[in-house]
């Protein structure tokens, strides 16, 4: 009986934080720093990483991969390269994009948060126009 109370205290215990881990990675947001943007060549996209409990803004993230592309219009297939930005503003990321159309881009990104095991993802929509 003993061991059998010791064996669900243990899978009690890896459940919960196993629980507690993926829903950790659900704290945090991307969202745009401005919603509209230039289309054209090295048009530039600002997301803000917030932590949603407090609505801080998280510093220090590590942007472990992006993708940028037209799926908010149908057009999944178009995309364009990304490239990243230097940033003074406190849990702010730059990055850079040939946005080649007006129309809705979503950028895609994927954070490694200090002191999360899961990785943040997130979907920023921006409108691009001339």
């Amino acid at each position: 009986m003993k061991v059998i109370s010791a064996l669900l205290l243990v899978v009690g215990i890896v459940t919960a934080s196993s629980v507690a881990v993926h829903a950790a990675a659900q704290d945090y947001a991307f969202e745009a720093v401005k919603l509209e943007v230039r289309s054209g060549a090295g048009s530039e996209l600002a997301v803000r990483l917030i932590h949603k409990p407090t609505g801080k803004p998280v510093e220090g993230a590590i942007v472990i991969r992006t993708r940028l592309d037209m799926s908010p219009d149908s057009m999944e297939a178009m995309t364009s390269e990304v490239a990243p930005e230097s940033s003074t503003e406190p849990g702010v990321y730059r990055f850079r994009g040939d946005l080649t159309m007006d129309g809705n881009w979503a950028l895609k990104l994927q954070a490694k948060v200090q002191g999360e095991s899961e990785t943040v993802q997130g979907t920023v929509v921006f409108t691009a126009k001339k």
